[in-house]
This record gives C-alpha cells, sequence and structure tokens, in this order.
C-alpha cells in the first residue's frame, strides 16, 4: 500500500472516531478535514471538545500518539446541549438553515424555524448566525458529557446527514452554472442574430419594442 493510501485509510479510521458534530471548533471547516490533518501529522488529537478527553483516548489508540490534555483553546468538554428557537422572536431569515451542517432545522422565509432536536448534533453553529439572538443551547444529558452523551449511531447519523447536504449544495450549485451557462449562450445567440439583421424596418421595430420596453419600466417606477 502507498503512503498515499495508507493516509487516507488512517484518516478514515479516525473520522470514523469523530462525533461529526461539525461544529468546526477544532479549526477545520468539518470532521473529514480535521481526520485528514491528523493523518498527516498537521493537526494534533485533542482539538475536538464534542470529543473529549475519551475522543482523545480513541484517537491516540489509532495514530499510536500519547494521550494529551483537551486543549482549551478550542473549548471545553461538556454536557450535549440541543439547539432551541424562540418561536416569539424568530423572523423567518432563513440563515440558522444555512448554518446549520446537519439541515436539522426545518422553516421557510418569514415562517418560524423548528429544530429537529433528535437530529441536532449541538454544533452552535446556528447561534451566532441569528440576528435576532432567538436561539439558545439547552443541555440534555445531564452530567455526561462527551462520548458518554453521544453514541456511535448517532455520529454514524450525523455524518450521512452532513455528506447528504453537501451533495445537495454541490448538485445545487452545478445546476446554478449551468442555467447561467445556457442564458449566456442565448443572450449570445441572440447578439449574433441581432448583428446579422441589415433590414432597416427589422431594426426599426427592434428598436422601437426596446424603447418601449424601457418607458414601460421608467413608468413602474415613478410613485
Amino acid at each position: 500500500m502507498s503512503g498515499l493510501a495508507r493516509g487516507r485509510a488512517l484518516a478514515d479510521l479516525i473520522d470514523q472516531a469523530l462525533p461529526q458534530t461539525q461544529c468546526t471548533r477544532c479549526g477545520y471547516p468539518d470532521c473529514r478535514a480535521y481526520a485528514e490533518a491528523i493523518a498527516s501529522g498537521e493537526a494534533e488529537i485533542n482539538q475536538c471538545p464534542p470529543g473529549g478527553a475519551e475522543g482523545v483516548r480513541r484517537l491516540a489508540e489509532l495514530t499510536d500518539r500519547p494521550v494529551l490534555t483537551l486543549d482549551s483553546t478550542h473549548g471545553t468538554e461538556a454536557p450535549c446541549a440541543l439547539a432551541v428557537i424562540d418561536e416569539s422572536w424568530c423572523i423567518g431569515c432563513t440563515l440558522c438553515i444555512k448554518a446549520c451542517p446537519v439541515d436539522c432545522i426545518a422553516g421557510a422565509p418569514k415562517l418560524m424555524h423548528v429544530i429537529v432536536a433528535s437530529q441536532c448534533t449541538g454544533c452552535e453553529l446556528c447561534v451566532p448566525a441569528c440576528p435576532v439572538d432567538c436561539i439558545s443551547m439547552n443541555p440534555v444529558s445531564g452530567a455526561a458529557t462527551a462520548w458518554q452523551a453521544w453514541s456511535d449511531e448517532q455520529a454514524r447519523q450525523s455524518r450521512d446527514r452532513y455528506r447528504w447536504r453537501t451533495e445537495r449544495q454541490q448538485r445545487d450549485k452545478r445546476e446554478n452554472e449551468e442555467r447561467l451557462r445556457l442564458k449566456a449562450e442565448a443572450k449570445l445567440s441572440n447578439l449574433a442574430e441581432a448583428s446579422r439583421i441589415t433590414d432597416p424596418l427589422q431594426l426599426d421595430r427592434k428598436r422601437q419594442a426596446i424603447e418601449a420596453a424601457l418607458a414601460r419600466a421608467r413608468a413602474q417606477r415613478k410613485p
């Protein structure tokens, strides 16, 4: 097995050992990026607060590194908390929906949003995204923290939801780029067609149509 393949295989194992909250507190954009950074030696194994001390121990076993104390600059080990939206303050701006890495917030523009508690990872990314501070974090695991409050099955489900969301965003981006490409091609085609028109009557009709459209637009803008 090549060095690249070994690094990828190790990253896969590390990724499976992470809680998959996608909280970014480790300093990387998602759990997979952190796993790859650990596998390459770029990152330490003690940068994941949701994994806590147990998470550090798991990573130490996988990487054959010494167990370290959780790096407090990335946060502290704490009970599991779920996001809660204050319905009386929610303005339906959808910013929290866009911030949620696992699509656990349901809602629509100008309508109240609801958090699906069973899918929330407690990442807290929706809290700073809310412009009216209507989201709070509610501890739900008592004294249990990290892997004592979070299961391997929850981590697997969160990883799957994050992957589905990422794939959907990439698909939407591709489709939007294709729409823009087709629109640009249509404009170029129209310009090319217009450049071939030499009949004065046709040119005059097009000029009149454009002037009429501009006049309607100006009339609509008037109070």
